[in-house]
């Protein structure tokens, strides 16, 4: 195997522990840091004490934990061990905790303090260990080390399932999506052609302010280990910490959800921050209005890049740093190499060209499937692989990507279709509005209508009803314009950092006439 090629993420830890050495890989919200070297070392003693509670092939292991190098251990540990690392976001409600561990059947839950269920976790046959968070190294998953383990990586099996990501549940219950490692190996291909970082240069630094349980953290854990940067952790994500990094590390890559850029860039002191060191944005986990878009560019003068995919195909399409900048305002961009884009109907059927339709993926990092759930994989998946993303999305002469909003959030007015995204994407740029989200509310009359909750710039000041029409007429017909407007603070999102529109909708439903 050629040193660019993936290795799988066991051996890349070992390389990268090499390569590496003592260079800091994470440091911890209450800032102590590990190494490359301790992380390898850590791992394979985590991984023993998971055989000695009986952790074998094909096993699994749950995580209720927080965000900390820890969790990146056992993440290593477990398959070394020939489990499957199953994440469950520490931030949802203790029912919904304790549904994801049962459903994942583990053979050892490691937990939070603090996180355990009053009615315990899994089943008689699963062990528990509270991992108390380190204060450094040396005390990282004391609980489960074995101390002075060597390695004893499994047999090799590209298709043994290395994680289950659970999904976010916003269109129902929470599904595990099952990778194995060859999709994250087609996965890190993609992010980074089998480089490897320089072990004489600096790493750079970077920041993590989402669950490391997504699909982007599990799934690109091995690529980012390549780079051999240092990877700040969060407890908690806010603007004011986010750009204080940026600023003291010299932080070349900012990236994160949309919902995260525009904090930043409406933080009230935000022009106190020496930013100078970003080279470039990256945008993903949620559509990117073009008016943010713009403003990034503007403030920053760096390329935006948008990134989409979802949990269940592992990896879809983007823009790229040399893309016309147009690319990334007016849609998600193109298929990654080794993806292919369809957009189908109902019947899974391409439709024609410029029309919309369902937005559908295939390549070799799709999901090997639900967890325990064949039918559910057969409902997401077409007869040839391609994964039913169940967004709404059209392909332009240009190979590009521009969505139309989730198939369930599309709604009728008097008749015509209107989509979410787009009428979404016309107010954003109305003078006054930092924010928005819309979406329908029944009506006797019209069937449903558009109702638009705005986050205003100034909310002194907020933008009128009228005002946001008259703006978003420019470049909407006149059915899809929002018939109320609801001024709110911020706009509310789910444990995984997407927009929640379901409760938008309640909320919309509870208003009065």
């Amino acid at each position: 195997m050629s040193d660019r090629e993936p290795v799988g993420l066991s051996e890349t830890v070992r390389q990268a522990a090499d390569r590496f050495g003592e260079r800091t890989a994470y440091v911890s919200p209450t800032g102590w840091e590990m190494s490359y070297r301790r992380l390898d070392r850590l791992a394979d003693e985590v991984a023993a004490g998971l055989r000695e509670l009986g952790v074998g092939l094909g096993d699994r292991v749950a995580a209720v934990m927080s965000p900390r190098p820890e969790y990146i251990v056992l993440q290593v540990a477990a398959a070394r061990a020939g489990a499957a690392l199953a994440g469950v976001n520490h931030k949802l409600a203790e029912p919904e905790r304790a549904a994801l561990v049962a459903l994942a059947m583990p053979a050892v839950v490691v937990i939070d303090p603090g996180q355990l269920p009053a009615s315990g976790v899994g089943t008689g046959d699963t062990a528990t260990v509270v991992a108390e968070p380190a204060s450094s190294d040396s005390d990282a998953l004391a609980e489960l080390r074995v101390a002075g383990a060597g390695p004893a990586d499994p047999p090799p099996d590209p298709q043994r399932p290395l994680a289950i990501v659970f999904t976010s549940g916003t269109t129902g219950t929470p599904r595990g999506a099952v990778y194995a490692q060859r999709q994250v190996d087609f996965i890190t291909q993609v992010d980074t052609g089998g480089a490897w970082g320089d072990p004489d240069a600096p790493g750079p630094h970077g920041m993590s302010g989402m669950s490391l349980t997504h699909l982007g953290p599990t799934t690109k854990l091995q690529g980012k280990l390549m780079r051999g940067g240092t990877t700040h952790l969060l407890q908690r994500w806010s603007p004011t910490t986010a750009l204080g990094l940026v600023e003291a590390y010299r932080m070349p890559v900012l990236a994160g959800v949309p919902t995260q850029m525009t904090l930043m860039l409406h933080h009230p002191e935000v022009d106190s921050f020496d930013l100078s060191s970003v080279r470039s944005v990256v945008l993903g986990g949620g559509p990117a209005k073009p008016s943010l878009i713009h403003e990034i560019r503007e403030r920053l003068g760096v390329p935006v890049m948008v990134r989409y995919s979802c949990t269940e195909a592992g990896v879809g399409v983007g823009t790229g740093p040399t893309d016309d900048p147009e690319d990334a305002e007016c849609s998600v961009g193109r298929a990654h190499d080794g993806v292919e884009l369809s957009i189908r109907d109902d019947a899974g059927q391409p439709v024609a060209a410029g029309e919309v339709g369902e937005v559908c993926l295939r390549s070799p990092a799709t999901m090997s499937g639900y967890w325990l759930d064949a039918v559910a994989t057969s409902a997401t998946t077409w007869l040839d692989g391609a994964i039913r993303t169940g967004d709404l999305g059209w392909v332009d002469e240009k190979g590009r990507l521009h969505l139309a909003g989730r198939s369930g959030d599309m709604f009728v007015r008097g008749g015509y279709n209107v989509h979410p995204v787009e009428v979404e994407a016309a107010v954003a740029g109305c003078p006054g509005v930092r924010d928005v989200a819309v979406v329908g509310r029944d009506d006797d009359v019209m069937g449903e209508i558009c109702v638009a909750f705005v986050v205003a710039h100034d909310r002194d000041d907020p933008p009128t009803l009228d005002g946001i029409r008259d703006h978003a007429l420019r470049s909407l017909a006149r059915h899809k314009l929002p018939e109320r407007a609801v001024l709110v603070d911020a706009l509310p999102l789910t444990p995984m950092e997407k927009l929640d529109r379901a409760t938008l909708r309640k909320m919309a439903a509870d208003m009065a006439d």
